[in-house]
């Protein structure tokens, strides 16, 4: 697999390289990768379904100039920042069956990556559908979007992050998981007790990551990030 250690200078440029190396691979141009990056600045990302005025407080954004974007994926809202380590993950289906069933694919994605932080950090399990949390408190969120041949996955790994910021620009979820009980985000986020390198370094070594792709869509990206991610009436469609 490719690994791509990139972060673009802008938050919609990084959601659109996301979804340009998912329709790169669908369209035979590019392959599998493991994309690592992180954005240094609070951001709020919207999932594709995500209703805005449930999920984000858009009046404390707005105060703060914390920008509020929409991905392609699925999922629930995050604040992106520094101490949040961001991995994307284009994956063939025919690498593994199990990858063609939404749950099942989770589960598999979300094992490696649970064995790979679990050796410096006992009390790491898979939780709810799509949630990795330690001693019961969620430290990854993931989503996917998925094509015929491909699915991207994308997931956080808070390390370092404020976790008081995330109650002062995202809502409580409208649907939790069981295993919240019901908590507030301070309550119910915690930081792993790894650094950026350690994870990055973990991460390449549970995907056999082992060198750069010799370019990526830089075309793909800017078209998307243009007609898509920076576009208001996206962010705000729902």
């Amino acid at each position: 697999m490719r690994c791509l250690e990139l972060t673009l200078p802008s938050a919609a440029a990084n959601l659109a390289l996301d979804e340009a190396l998912l329709t790169e691979a669908e369209a035979g141009r590019g392959g599998e990768v493991l994309r690592l990056w992180e954005w240094p600045t609070p951001a709020v990302v919207l999932g594709a379904g995500g209703v805005l005025a449930d999920e984000a407080d858009v009046d404390a954004c707005r105060a703060d100039g914390v920008p509020i974007l929409r991905r392609a994926s699925g999922g629930g809202t995050v604040l992106l920042g520094s101490g949040s380590l961001l991995f994307s993950l284009v994956l063939r289906y025919d690498r593994d069956e199990t990858l063609r069933d939404l749950h099942a694919s989770y589960a598999r994605i979300l094992g490696r990556v649970g064995d790979a932080v679990g050796g410096a950090a006992a009390g790491v399990r898979l939780e709810g559908v799509c949630d990795l949390a330690l001693n019961g408190r969620k430290f990854s969120g993931n989503a996917q979007q998925r094509k015929r041949d491909h699915l991207l996955h994308h997931g956080t790994l808070l390390y370092a992050f404020d976790l008081d910021a995330v109650g002062r620009y995202l809502r409580p979820p409208p649907r939790q998981p069981e295993y919240r009980g019901g908590r507030g985000h301070r309550d119910f986020l915690c930081n792993l007790p790894l650094d950026a390198a350690e994870l990055r370094r973990r991460l390449c070594a549970a995907w056999d990551a082992d060198g750069p792709p010799a370019d990526w869509p830089r075309a793909a990206a800017e078209r998307l990030r243009a007609d898509k991610y920076d576009r208001d009436d996206w962010t705000r469609r729902r």
